[in-house]
């Protein structure tokens, strides 16, 4: 982070001295008195001094007190700007900025260019109301595209902070047939504004706004479980399991996600049998830890211990896991302890002791984006912010 701000403010020096050289040049063709007027390029070379002993704060305030506002400069203030908000003074930017907005003879782009800078400035300090409002303002008064895309971009961003699902619902409307990446993320706002309609017992609506969020991403796994949420609760179970029956097809590295609903479907509508043959079509799809143990504990329930045994075995030789394992070796002293052996297998305790240990504190779901990773699973990345991106860690070492 040091080197890229001294390469910053090196590169902003050099725009300096670049604008303050023609400068000269042109009061030396006009024969100015200021032609021979010194200071200015003293105070460069005293900024160049700053920079290079290390000194960017000291550099960096030289530099702007060598160079004037005017239309030649303008570009290099707003450079400078932008360098204190990388280094996390966007107070400094804010001050540079509005200076800037005060100058009155400043073309509507250059102006607009500017606003855009500050409202960056203002999000950086967390002033959000601020940058709010600049950014709108900009949504209806420019006629740049290219300005009003950005715009649209850093309004959408900052409403998602903000959690304000519908209005940035509403920018983001006008966008989505240009850029189709938009349809994820606002998928997942309707579901935020569904939950909170289930949370007022408003189910009407919240079914209204997962059909809608399906409709705009139809791999939106979030939306299906949470409608399947709503028939249960309504008693719908072979409905829920209809919806959870889809989410294979939408992604297969969510059906560990999905057993849980499964499970609570089958088990309310008094199948188990729907669901170990529910189960046995998932193993064929998708053979994880998770499946294996959920069908596992059907069978020991169902015939004992000895046959979840052999039946566990034959499915952790077809796809291995350290959680298989883990379930095998309590399968195994479970069943030495209901044929009354005293005295447990040290080996069996030695090998749940290892895998115990691997187990704990393992990460259970990934960004797969990003690579951030935690026990619990959110639909937006804590890191990079993606909605969708974070799904169980699935193999040997997974779900």
């Amino acid at each position: 982070m040091h080197d890229a701000v001294l390469l910053g403010v090196l590169l902003a020096a050099i725009a300096i001295g670049f604008g303050l050289g023609i400068r000269y040049a042109y009061r030396r063709q006009q024969h100015s008195p200021a032609s021979r007027t010194p200071g200015l390029s003293r105070e460069y070379f005293v900024g160049l001094n700053y920079l290079l002993n290390e000194q960017p704060d000291e550099a960096i305030n030289t530099f702007i007190h060598a160079l004037d506002v005017n239309s030649d400069t303008i570009d290099t203030h707003i450079a400078l700007g932008k360098l204190f908000r990388a280094r996390g003074e966007a107070d400094k930017a804010v001050s540079i900025h509005q200076n800037l907005l005060a100058r009155p003879a400043l073309s509507t782009t250059t102006n607009e260019i500017i606003q855009l800078e500050l409202a960056r400035d203002f999000i950086a300090l967390g002033v959000h109301d601020r940058a709010q409002r600049l950014l709108r303002s900009l949504l209806e008064h420019s006629v740049n595209e290219a300005l009003r895309l950005e715009a649209k971009r850093l309004l959408i961003d900052l409403l998602e902070r903000e959690k304000e699902w519908q209005d940035a619902l509403d920018v983001v409307q006008p966008l989505i047939k240009q850029q189709p990446a938009m349809r994820r993320p606002a998928s997942h706002w309707l579901c935020e504004l569904a939950q909170q309609e289930i949370d007022q017992s408003s189910r009407a609506m919240a079914r209204k706004h997962l059909k809608k969020a399906l409709q705009l991403d139809e791999r939106c796994i979030r939306a299906t479980l949470m409608l399947a949420e709503l028939e249960m609760d309504n008693g719908h179970y072979a409905k829920a399991i209809e919806r959870l029956n889809h989410i294979p097809q939408q992604d297969i590295a969510h059906v560990p996600t999905m057993l849980p609903a499964l499970q609570r479907a089958y088990t309310r509508n008094n199948n188990l049998p729907g669901l170990e043959s529910h189960l046995y079509k998932l193993l064929g799809q998708a053979p994880y830890t998770s499946v294996i143990v959920t069908l596992g504990e059907l069978v020991h329930q169902r015939d004992g211990v000895d046959s979840a045994i052999e039946r566990t075995g034959e499915w952790l030789s077809e796809a291995p896991s350290l959680g298989g394992l883990d379930y095998l070796v309590d399968l195994y002293l479970e069943s030495e302890r209901l044929a009354g052996k005293a005295t447990p297998d040290t080996r069996l305790l030695l090998l749940k002791h290892h895998t115990d240990a691997l187990l704990k504190g393992r990460p259970r779901h990934r960004c797969r984006r990003c690579g951030f990773s935690s026990d619990s699973l959110a639909w937006q990345c804590p890191s990079c912010r993606r909605w969708g991106t974070i799904k169980p860690i699935t193999g040997v070492e997974g779900e």
